[in-house]
């Protein structure tokens, strides 16, 4: 089954053929580094980090570009408010992000491109912009001329005539239509600058990301992402800029958006005061938790986010940690040969193993997969029970297919992915296993008021333990 992927330009799912065979490459719009990062800037990349990985499982080679947009207006006023350097407060923000994306488990991107360091190469693409009639300078300024590009308003479905009508745009009549947008910006006191044949000044915003994407990825590439709200205007000026710049179409194949982070149903904004910062949110839940979170719904459709919301995410998390310490149990129990119940569960799983894999090839549901995962979990469960219940011992093969799916899905999802602690290779391991043989030797006695006193003095330290026919088990709560 191939791979389908909702692309915003076409208004449908459509099946991924790569521009190059066997390759992938992947362009997400970044931050603009002027504070910590919040959770609608976590949700874009943990999603993307989850279709690398997914890309990578079905055997393309990835190629993943996020840039940061370290010369910016909000930088320039932060660093203009703390009396310090514009590069200070991108770099101290840029150490934030980096911290934020490690908690979450996502995986570090081929190439992080910054504004400040590709000038030149922006520089040259407005040059080019100008020479093929798409753009043309005034008093310093380098406006793009929406006119000229034919297809200007295809990615939000928009006419410029009805853009037109509707602007609430600042007049300036030094522009040849209200709707251009700037390329290059003339210099301003107190701001950064640097030198153009059009003088001294900075980029405007959108011209960033064409350069910067097509430095790395080549002038047509596979997936550009980020957040619906830049689907108008900066990805609708990135598809015109940088067909204008080469006179290649497409300038991107698949197009794809995730939803808004809402609170409480409503959009998650400064001005309402219902703004999340990672940093705070992993002050009350794990970042697998988070992480888990933004995974649960589809990245197309609205995140809801709530306390309420994180704690069902972490109840979740919960169940598949004890599905895959159950799997690890009973991997330690020495197998035997399957009969009839493990073959059909193994059919069972194998197909559940399918169901996961497909959702995921269908515009990567993750929340569709993941109930999938839950479905696993709950037949691992199940297994073990009847095994430990009956004092059996389990299929070798089976209960070894089953950590290497779970390993796969997890590999996929990006969470439980640590090996479960091997108990007697650390000393507090050791010691807990002597408590746990002083107590076995106190039920022996009949003494139970001492084996009570140990299961206890465990509890406290965050140790419970679960009697099995093949003996007491632990884990941390």
């Amino acid at each position: 089954m191939s791979i389908k992927v909702y692309n915003t330009l076409s208004r449908q799912k459509e099946d991924f053929v790569p521009v190059k065979e066997g390759q992938a490459g992947i362009y997400v719009c970044g931050v603009t580094p002027y504070n910590h990062p919040h959770i609608g800037n976590a949700r874009p990349f943990v999603t993307w980090d989850v279709i690398h990985r997914f890309l990578e499982h079905e055997g393309y080679a990835v190629t993943h570009v996020q840039n940061f947009t370290d010369v910016d207006d909000k930088i320039i006023n932060t660093a203009n408010k703390e009396g310090v350097t514009w590069a200070e407060i991108s770099g101290r923000y840029i150490d934030a992000y980096f911290t934020a994306l490690d908690e979450l488990n996502v995986k570090r991107v081929d190439n992080y491109p910054r504004v400040s360091e590709h000038m030149n190469d922006i520089i040259a693409a407005i040059a080019k912009l100008i020479e093929n009639g798409y753009a043309y300078v005034v008093d310093g300024d380098v406006y793009f001329r929406v006119e000229k590009f034919a297809d200007y308003g295809k990615l939000s479905g928009r006419k410029l005539e009805d853009m037109l009508a509707g602007a609430r745009v600042d007049i300036d009549t030094r522009k040849e239509n209200p709707m251009d947008f700037a390329l290059w910006k003339a210099v301003k006191p107190g701001e950064p600058s640097w030198s153009a044949p059009w003088g001294e000044g900075r980029p405007g915003w959108h011209i960033e990301c064409s350069v910067m994407s097509m430095k790395y990825l080549g002038e047509s590439f596979d997936f550009h992402g980020g957040g619906s709200d830049l689907i108008f205007p900066h990805h609708e000026n990135e598809i015109a800029q940088s067909e204008g710049c080469t006179g290649h179409h497409p300038f991107v194949k698949y197009w794809l958006h995730n939803g808004f982070i809402t609170v409480n149903e409503e959009k998650m904004s400064k001005s309402l005061g219902n703004f999340f910062l990672v940093s705070d949110i992993l002050k009350h839940f794990s970042a697998e938790t988070l992480r888990f979170f933004i995974l649960s719904t589809h990245y197309r459709s609205p995140l809801d986010f709530s306390d309420e919301r994180l704690r069902e995410a972490e109840r979740g998390l919960s169940r598949l940690a004890t599905a895959k310490e159950s799997l690890y149990a009973l991997s330690k129990i020495p197998g035997v040969g399957p009969d009839a119940m493990s073959k059909a569960l193994l059919d069972n799983i194998q197909k559940l193993r399918e169901a996961f894999l497909v959702a995921m090839r269908d515009d990567f549901n993750t929340a569709l997969a993941i109930s999938h995962m839950f479905e696993f979990s709950h037949e691992i469960n199940i297994y073990y029970k009847k095994i430990t219940d009956e004092g059996q011992r389990p299929d070798g093969k089976l209960v070894n297919t089953m950590l290497n799916i779970f390993a796969e899905m997890s590999s996929i999802i990006g969470v439980l992915e640590e090996t479960v602690k091997n108990e007697e290779t650390t000393e507090e391991s050791f010691a807990i296993d002597i408590l746990i043989k002083l107590r076995e030797e106190a039920r022996k006695s009949k003494d139970y008021a001492f084996a009570d006193k140990v299961r206890d003095s465990l509890l406290e330290k965050g140790i419970v333990l679960e009697d099995t026919p093949q003996g007491a088990r632990w884990k941390k709560q």
